[in-house]
């Protein structure tokens, strides 16, 4: 039984929306960031990462960078920028991106849930991480940046939201990386009793993107529950902000790989170790792989398809994934990459940049690239559905939701 609450949204301005919605905090470096809030000023990215008002001699983990992100919040309030809906809302947040669509409910989850793995993760944190945004959302009393959640679709919430959709909707643009963005705000009072008493009947609601800001928003919450004996559970930092949508609209791009070294074999020594696992076919162009257990495989300018014997494929809900198929199979016995989130020869190219960006690697500062087939979202939740961790980069989500269209203040 999940908890999915509406809440009272603090929002840009229609004319403005399409200006100040941002990436996540976490795709850019801090002089890209500069770059981005620089060319445009209202761009929510200065709250999300406001060390882009300060020099390069502030750390961006300096205390004044933090308290700078407040301020700026506050006066965006302050002077219009951003509106407070009062009543109690669900929103309809719809990206569109090459023709496909994907529709979520915007609404805060409850931290107790996530506590009890009603929400389950598939990814493990990591502590550095997980501190710069407890700080932010500590320190700006607000949630910025959504939590990507998944359920099984349910047929009552589809049709409260196709309802809603008939209505004109709040924002309405397309971001310059040519996603549309649609928001439309969900007030009927049975529309938003419906919605939540369906999502009460869900057993499980997944994480599929934003381990660490889902983490921080939960030690945020429980740093208040401490400081607030007497909670009643209905404050709002009980909650953290998401968008959940239907796994059936969500679709998973490859995460595929590239290596900087053949670990001291020839090409003709590598193909021989490769081929006891795996069968190698030549191919005339590049691979995208069309079925799971198959990979593509740049090597000297030639692509390969691989096909991963049936020895080496498994039921278990991890071992069974391609990455891992590959991980256990061929970058960690042949290459000696043992641990590929440390390993500095080992690096990772999200599917939204193709094949091309594979060659290009191999042309510069790599010998061997691997393309892969996308993990499904089935498989994800059977992973956690067996409480168990995903590979490292299994999963690159598109399109990635924008912050600043939506703020969940926790005021105790």
């Amino acid at each position: 039984m999940a908890v999915i609450r509406p809440f009272e949204c603090v929002r840009p301005g229609e004319r403005v929306a399409d200006r100040v919605a941002a990436l996540p905090y976490d795709v850019y470096n801090r002089q890209e960031a500069c770059e981005v809030v620089k060319k445009e000023p209202l761009s929510f990215l200065k709250i999300d990462r406001a060390e882009t008002q300060f020099d390069a001699s502030v750390d961006t983990y300096a205390p004044q960078v933090y308290q700078k992100a407040k301020e700026l919040l506050e006066k965006a309030i302050a002077d219009g920028t951003f509106i407070t809906d009062t009543d109690r809302c669900y929103y309809i947040y719809e990206l569109t991106m090459d023709g496909r669509s994907q529709t979520g409910i915007v609404a805060c989850a409850s931290i107790d849930d996530y506590q009890n793995n009603v929400i389950k993760k598939h990814e493990n944190t990591r502590a550095d991480k997980e501190l710069d945004r407890i700080t932010h959302v500590d320190t700006c009393s607000a949630q910025t940046g959504p939590i990507f959640l998944a359920y099984r679709a349910n047929q009552v919430i589809d049709k409260e939201v196709d309802k809603v959709k008939q209505s004109p909707s709040i924002y309405n643009f397309v971001s310059d990386d040519g996603i549309r963005h649609q928001v439309w705000k969900i007030a009927d009072k049975a529309a938003v009793e419906n919605i939540k008493n369906a999502f009460e009947k869900i057993d499980s609601i997944y994480i599929a993107d934003g381990h660490h800001r889902a983490a921080s928003a939960v030690k945020v919450g429980l740093k208040r529950r401490k400081n607030n004996p007497d909670y009643t559970g209905e404050e709002e930092f009980n909650y953290f902000l998401s968008v959940l949508f239907p796994d059936e609209q969500l679709m998973i791009l490859p995460y595929n790989r590239v290596v900087k070294d053949l670990n001291g074999y020839t090409k003709e020594q590598f193909m021989e170790k490769i081929a006891q696992n795996f069968d190698i076919t030549e191919s005339d162009g590049q691979v995208m792989p069309d079925n799971k257990g198959t990979f593509g495989m740049y090597i000297t300018g030639k692509w390969y398809r691989l096909t991963a014997k049936k020895e080496i494929l498994s039921e278990d809900p991890v071992d069974g994934l391609d990455v891992a198929i590959l991980q256990n199979n061929l970058l960690e016995p042949v290459l000696g990459i043992h641990d590929p989130k440390t390993d500095s020869r080992i690096d990772f190219v999200g599917g939204i940049r193709g094949l091309d960006e594979l060659e290009k690697r191999c042309n510069e500062d790599c010998v061997l690239a691997f393309s892969m087939y996308p993990t499904s979202i089935k498989e994800l939740f059977d992973v956690a559905d067996a409480g168990k961790l995903m590979p490292p980069k299994s999963t690159w989500f598109e399109p990635k939701l924008r912050s600043g269209l939506f703020i969940h203040r926790i005021e105790e």
